[in-house]
């Protein structure tokens, strides 16, 4: 019946922005849009509260539903079949749809869904289900129907031109547009963590940078394509990522000759993030976002975290910081980063490791020792040695 496949995409939190929904959803269209760009004969369009996606028959269904469903701003996605709203158009649809499903899963029993989006059509939603479950019964002789269990939901929604028939409502990962939500820069080690963190803040619309720290030759050209390989997984969600790496080699070995042992963790740690502000103001970034979850690690101490923010006036999110570990891995897993987050190749935080880490520091200690150091020639020679690699489009 269709020329086309089509697909209804919901929108998710966009539906509750009142006056400034048409932006949301504008931007959600040029997102969708943007997805499928290398698609020909694609097309997008935004109607009464949805989005509509139109595609070749040729085209893979999952391929699509892929794409968009990792569109943050999208609630679900239905592949459908339209048809004319008018009830004996309807209940064609419906024995045509449902002999196909018949086919594909060898289904026994199902249930009609109604829903009269326009309450001008002369039959209640109600009725439209009774009427069609007739029609697809009379039409599909193998089906009976069972309003409890049914091996089949089938939603007609009646529109005012036009009504969609689907089975299936694909969940995606909601949130709001990418751009909606300004920029921040992400400090990315290549562990589970960080792409985690990225991945959050991205789903509340932010666009998102990354700096990466190496100690080459201590850290390998090995671990520095994990991390590119992990922002190509993001890419995916987040759209471009501009990805600084920074040799912090140089900075890692003035603390170790100059400063006490046990606090050379933080002491780096600190160093990173002045590093990454400088980076971020260069790059019009709102704010530093870390994969740090609290008491985690040495320098993930409530302490640790107080004296490494105050070396930077840039606001810090830490997405991940109440969280649970194992959650955080479930997390890597859904979105695809797991597996490349656990490849066993070494980053810059484990070099030149203390054998006891201060895990309580105070502001003066820190500053002690860092009165040894020449603290913003470092930070200078780090970011004229940044080196820029661009992932996604």
């Amino acid at each position: 019946m269709n020329e086309q496949n089509i697909y209804i995409v919901r929108c998710g939190e966009v539906a509750l922005k009142g006056t400034n929904k048409p932006y949301f959803e504008r931007m959600l269209v040029e997102r969708v849009k943007k997805s499928l760009k290398d698609i020909e004969n694609t097309e997008v369009k935004r109607y009464e509260g949805l989005i509509y996606v139109r595609t070749d028959k040729t085209t893979p269904q999952m391929d699509i539903i892929r794409r968009v469903s990792k569109v943050f701003g999208v609630a679900s996605l239905s592949p459908a079949m339209e048809c004319a709203s008018d009830i004996d158009a309807i209940g064609e649809a419906a024995v045509e749809y449902m002999n196909n499903i018949i086919k594909e899963k060898g289904i026994e029993t199902f249930k009609i869904k109604a829903k009269r989006a326009d309450k001008n059509f002369p039959i209640t939603s109600p009725e439209v289900a009774r009427i069609v479950g007739a029609i697809v019964l009379k039409g599909c002789k193998v089906l009976k129907v069972d309003v409890h269990n049914p091996d089949c939901m089938l939603f007609v929604d009646v529109r005012h031109d036009k009504t969609y028939i689907f089975q299936d409502k694909i969940k995606g990962f909601g949130g709001l547009p990418l751009g909606t939500n300004g920029k921040g820069l992400v400090l990315f080690s290549g562990g589970i963590d960080s792409p985690v963190a990225a991945f959050m803040m991205a789903k509340r619309g932010m666009r998102i940078e990354a700096v990466h720290y190496h100690s080459y030759p201590y850290t390998s050209q090995r671990a520095q394509e994990k991390v590119e390989e992990l922002a190509r997984i993001l890419s995916a969600y987040c759209g471009y990522i501009k990805l600084h790496i920074v040799n912090l080699l140089p900075i890692q070995e003035q603390i170790v000759e100059k400063c006490p042992e046990e606090e050379s963790t933080i002491l780096v740690r600190r160093f990173m993030m002045r590093i990454a502000e400088k980076i971020a103001e260069d790059n019009q970034c709102m704010m530093l976002i870390t994969g740090e979850n609290l008491g985690q690690v040495a320098s993930q101490t409530a302490e640790g975290l107080v004296v490494t923010d105050e070396t930077v006036s840039m606001p810090v999110m830490r997405p991940l910081i109440g969280m649970d570990k194992i959650d955080i891995m479930d997390m890597a897993r859904e979105i695809e980063t797991y597996e490349t987050s656990i490849l066993p190749y070494e980053d810059c935080c484990t070099v030149f490791l203390p054998k006891h880490p201060v895990t309580k520091p105070k502001s003066s200690r820190m500053a002690d020792s860092e009165s040894k150091l020449n603290v913003e020639e470092l930070v200078n020679n780090a970011v004229k040695s940044v080196e820029v690699v661009h992932i996604g489009c």
